[in-house]
Order: structure tokens, then sequence, then C-alpha cells
């Protein structure tokens, strides 16, 4: 998986733009990451670059923010809530999560993995770590880099 470093919020955005830009209808990606760690400024990026209109936040406490005027629908999950499956089908997201009617990035992936994301070929992991104050180590398995 490639791993890049970026020293700033602004290059964690450039990242996810030029993910966005190559990202199709179905496609589900999975983010980890500790708070602070650049996740929805990554998703910021990933929005602009499928040419959604509007900034894209945080859904914390809606748990999904929906995203129109790009290529496709963008759905903007976080999972942070939630305890883990069980929850996650009781809240009524798991069609955003196995092959979406637009593209879906899940912030705190890891309160839900479903087997078939191993084996789905639309099913991308980005994984952010913070290595100090500015700087970010980006794992990812997403096309298009």
């Amino acid at each position: 998986m490639p791993v890049v470093v970026s020293r700033s919020v602004q290059e964690t955005e450039a990242l996810g733009e030029r993910l966005g830009r190559s990202a199709r209808r179905g496609d589900v990606v999975g983010l980890s990451g500790d708070l602070g760690a650049g996740k929805t400024a990554w998703v910021r990026g990933f929005a602009r670059g499928l040419g959604c209109s509007g900034r894209a936040h945080s859904p914390t406490f809606s748990l999904l923010n929906a995203y129109s005027g790009g290529r496709e629908p963008l759905f903007h999950l976080d999972l942070y809530r939630l305890s883990g499956p069980a929850e996650v089908r009781e809240a009524g997201l798991e069609e955003y999560l196995i092959r979406p009617e637009g593209i879906s990035l899940v912030e705190w992936i890891g309160r839900w993995l479903p087997e078939m994301a191993t084996v789905d070929p639309g099913f991308h992991r980005i994984s952010i770590r913070i290595l100090d104050e500015q700087t970010r180590e980006i794992t990812h398995d997403h096309p298009g880099t």
C-alpha cells in the first residue's frame, strides 16, 4: 500500500482531492486514525475532487452528511459514536456501506468492517497516523494515485 507523508492540512486535502477525481460509483472508502488526525480534512479534499458543492464537515452528531453537485452523490459517515456493527445496522447505515448509490467515505471504519470489505474491489482503506503537530503519515490502497 502506498504511503504518503503530509506536512500540512492543505497537503492532506490535496491527496483526498486527487483520489476523489478517480473515485467511482459504489466505492466505499474506510478511514481510520486518531481524533484530530485529519480524516475530515482528507474528506474535504475528496469532495472537492469529486466536484461536490459546499464544504464538507464532520457528521459526528448526525452520523451522515450527503453532498451533491459532483460526478456522483457523496455520503460522508462518521461512526465514532457507534459501538459496533449492530448499532450501524440499527441506525440504518448499511445501505451506504455495501455498494452505495454513489460514493461513501466512512470515518471510524473500525466500528464496522464487514467480511466482504476484504474482498470487495470497491472497498478502499485510508489510514492517517499523526507523526507530529503538522505531519501525518497516510497509508492508502485507493486507485488513482
